[in-house]
């Protein structure tokens, strides 16, 4: 089951990034993670941002709502969303 911790108006979760694939999806939970597939090298920035498309537009938020806010330079990242209940983003998610 995914950990989901609610504060403030925003969910936050923990994140499994694997970069370097042939294309970005969410694949389910593991350990607690939310497993993700990513196709951009983790070069720049550049598996962040894919992270963060990929989740607000499976989410329908902005880009603006998601967050990586530790383990940027890492595979294991905690990632905000702000803006949305623990229900809809587990809805969401449930469909992966």
């Amino acid at each position: 089951m995914l950990k989901l911790t609610v504060r403030e108006g925003a969910v936050t979760f923990a994140v499994r990034a694997l970069p370097r694939a042939s294309r970005s999806e969410i694949l389910g939970e593991l350990d607690g993670a939310l497993k993700v597939r990513l196709a951009a090298p983790p070069v720049e920035g550049a598996a962040n941002e894919e992270l963060v498309r990929l989740l607000a537009k499976r989410l329908g938020v902005p880009r603006r709502q998601v967050t990586i806010t530790a383990g940027a330079t890492s595979r294991h990242k905690l990632v905000r969303v702000d803006g949305l209940a623990a229900a809809d983003l587990e809805q969401v998610l449930a469909r992966s």
